[in-house]
């Protein structure tokens, strides 16, 4: 290409390599950017012959950029951010919020508390959509082209915009059955003679620690029949009456209120286990789309927490 020939129709080309840059693979790049495989390669391909030079050094399993390339997106990718955050301001001005929302969150939370909100969502915002991604992988937002996640924990990321959405606390409970069977526990060093049914932690070992306003703490080793790494499994254990389980206040509600489940050592708090919020997040930008207000304040009300700033 000669050097005064208009780089106008590379535009396209040039920002679908600040998106591989940022996305990792062709294959995540090609669905953020609603292209096929095949049409991301192209475009890439066409960038790298009318520049001369590589661009990206692909292998069967993965794919860097080279100087070149690197070079082309360290000096590009600012002003592809420039526009798309004017394009959003722009298109915020419209009297609904449009277009189509991503949002992750852990698999038991989004079942429980997220998935039975958003029909009334969507019902109330028919001109937007949502793509929802239930996984336990804490997903990176920026780089896998999330709108939002919803996470249960104490201390969301300070890199991120993040939202409470309610206060949680983490319940220690158990069915009437079981109790039939077994004494309850009065303190908690006497559920290291009960069945427990436990969350597991990589590199942890299997203990709960309570503490009460007095100050007083303890950590109790447990024992047990049943371990899972998704609420809704331990609450089911429960209901089974297979044994004690400590599960969040939203995943125990409703067996409670039915008294289909029992809570045990209510003036002891059980700290270490579960978040003690419900957070929505996202990667911080200046200007925050309509679409993502309305989702969060609609999620805060639901959930009980209220409506965000």
């Amino acid at each position: 290409m000669a050097k005064n020939q208009s780089t106008t129709g590379l535009w396209s080309p040039i920002h679908a390599l600040t998106v591989l840059a940022e996305a990792g693979s062709f294959t995540a790049a090609a669905q953020r950017l609603n292209l096929s495989k095949a049409a991301m390669s192209q475009r890439v391909a066409e960038l790298e012959a009318a520049a001369g030079v590589p661009l990206v050094q692909r292998t069967t399993r993965s794919m860097q950029l080279t100087d070149a390339g690197r070079q082309l997106v360290s000096a590009t990718y600012q002003a592809f951010a420039t526009i798309d955050q004017a394009f959003a301001e722009v298109r915020d001005l419209a009297e609904a919020p449009s277009g189509r929302l991503r949002v992750t969150a852990p698999v038991a939370l989004a079942r429980q508390c997220i998935v039975p909100v958003l029909p009334g969502f969507l019902r109330a915002f028919p001109t937007l959509q949502v793509e929802l991604d239930l996984s336990d992988r804490v997903r990176p937002l920026a780089q896998e082209g999330f709108d939002l996640a919803i996470r249960h924990t104490s201390t969301p990321p300070d890199t991120h915009v993040a939202w409470p959405l309610r206060e949680t606390r983490s319940v220690l409970l158990a069915s009437p059955e079981y109790l039939a069977r077994r004494s309850p526990p009065r303190t908690p060093n006497d559920l290291r003679e009960h069945d427990c049914l436990y969350y597991p932690r990589p590199g942890d070992t299997a203990a709960w620690s309570f503490e009460r306003k007095a100050g007083e703490r303890l950590s109790v080793p447990l024992r047990g029949p049943f371990a899972a790494n998704n609420s809704e499994a331990l609450r089911e254990a429960a209901l089974a009456g297979l044994g004690i389980a400590l599960l969040p206040d939203f995943s125990a509600e409703p067996a409670l209120a039915e008294g289909r489940l029992v809570e045990l050592l209510p003036t002891w708090r059980a700290v270490g286990a579960f978040g003690t919020h419900l957070w929505a997040i996202r990667p911080y930008a200046a200007q925050v789309p309509r679409g993502v207000r309305a989702l969060v304040g609609w999620l805060a009300q639901a959930l009980g927490g209220a409506p965000p700033a």
